[in-house]
């Protein structure tokens, strides 16, 4: 009911500004005064209001400033995030000044040259020493930034210690997925031809190739043998270039064995869903895959961003400087959380693809990895169909 009430008057409001307009456009034809005719009263009213409007403007930005700043990200929690955040505060010494000059020139422009009669502007066609001042100047000023942020950049991808932690982020509708090494502190090698329900990654080790070979040429049977059925033309086509491309995956397949992939250093590495641990003061090399569509490693306390790209991999290095029991206690918030978030609008549950991050002692996160399981034993796989030759399948 209250809906309705509240619709009623919305609506009655409307009406009667519809009116008024309409009231004061007659009583303007009444006068015989043309709709663009503006007395210098109105004028000059309009000038002051431009003034009022300018402080009204200036005070709303300064107590957005006052009551939202608070409210901004804590102090960067890693060592390249100090570098960002100085980056940062040098953009707002130049932007803040600027925003400010060119909007008391607007509104007191607006104010000193409103329209009276008899005045005419005067007419400026061109100065070169303006044109190349505001070129020049801004021109300047933006290769500066510019400068100061592929140098900030620079610095962040470069790693410094001679053992980083090496860890995978896979990202993927809408979930994301952490793979750390194991002892030998060496990612194994990934393949998108090698994902499966049981190697969601894509891992190259002898089982999951074994695995993969095997369930390609389960297919490769499966259809050869539906071409002895009575189908149309069509449909045969289709059918014969799947066994085509499929033929195709077991070469491919078989080249990870023969070339230089080194199928031993994915066999102990560790995937971990739900929580991502970082020991405190350790220099961190992530690479960032995506299985589906473009997603965004966002780790915001961090001001760590990168986008993760389906076909490419890429990556970002990081050191973690404060723990997240030292963050609660500067916020004095007991149940803060670092987190991983998507920060590319990658479906219709992109808001739910998140993992917290805990930074914590080295002792701490040792004890935590020692309980992740290992991804995959070096076993053979038992359902491989040794009847038909390898050979033949090329």
């Amino acid at each position: 009911m209250m809906r309705i009430l509240a619709v009623l008057i919305i609506a009655m409001v409307v009406i009667a500004i519809a009116q008024l307009s309409r009231i004061h456009e007659l009583s303007k034809k009444i006068r015989n005064k043309r709709e663009e005719d503006i007395s210098d009263n109105a004028n000059r009213f309009n000038a002051g209001l431009m003034l009022v409007s300018m402080f009204v403007y200036f005070g709303f930005v300064i107590w957005q400033m006052v009551v939202w700043g608070p409210l901004m990200l804590p102090e960067a929690a890693s060592e390249h995030g100090a570098s960002i955040d100085n980056l940062w505060t040098f953009n707002w010494i130049i932007l803040l000044p600027v925003f400010f000059i060119t909007h008391i020139l607007l509104f007191y422009f607006s104010y000193k040259y409103y329209y009276k009669k008899g005045k005419k502007a005067y007419y400026y066609p061109h100065n070169n020493k303006l044109e190349f001042i505001w070129t020049i100047v801004p021109s300047v000023v933006l290769a500066v930034i510019i400068i100061f942020g592929l140098i900030t950049w620079n610095k962040i991808q470069v790693t410094t210690d001679e053992n980083p932690l090496k860890i995978e982020l896979y990202a993927k509708q809408f979930d994301w997925t952490a793979r750390y090494t194991g002892n030998d502190n060496v990612l194994g090698g990934v393949n998108y031809l090698l994902v499966s329900g049981t190697n969601p990654l894509g891992i190259m080790t002898e089982s999951t190739i074994d695995e993969k070979e095997a369930e390609y040429i389960a297919e490769i049977e499966k259809l050869e043998a539906s071409l002895a059925e009575v189908m149309p033309d069509d449909k045969r086509e289709e059918v014969e270039h799947k066994i085509q491309m499929f033929h195709r995956f077991v070469s491919r397949i078989i080249d990870f064995r023969t070339g230089s992939n080194d199928l031993t250093t994915g066999s102990d590495d560790k995937i971990v869903k739900g929580e991502l641990h970082l020991p405190i003061g350790k220099e961190v090399e992530f690479t960032i895959r995506a299985q589906d569509v473009i997603h965004s490693a966002f780790m915001p306390h961090f001001r760590m961003q990168m986008n993760a790209v389906p076909g490419e991999i890429t990556r970002f290095v990081m050191k973690p400087t404060i723990s997240t029991e030292e963050m609660r206690v500067k916020l004095d918030n007991p149940d803060f959380n670092y987190i991983l978030l998507c920060n590319k609008i990658c479906g219709a549950a992109h808001y739910n693809m998140q993992m917290n991050v805990i930074v914590e002692s080295q002792a701490d996160y040792d004890q935590w990895i020692s309980e992740q399981k290992v991804f995959i034993a070096e076993t053979a796989v038992e359902n491989i169909s040794k009847e038909t030759p390898i050979a033949d399948l090329k």
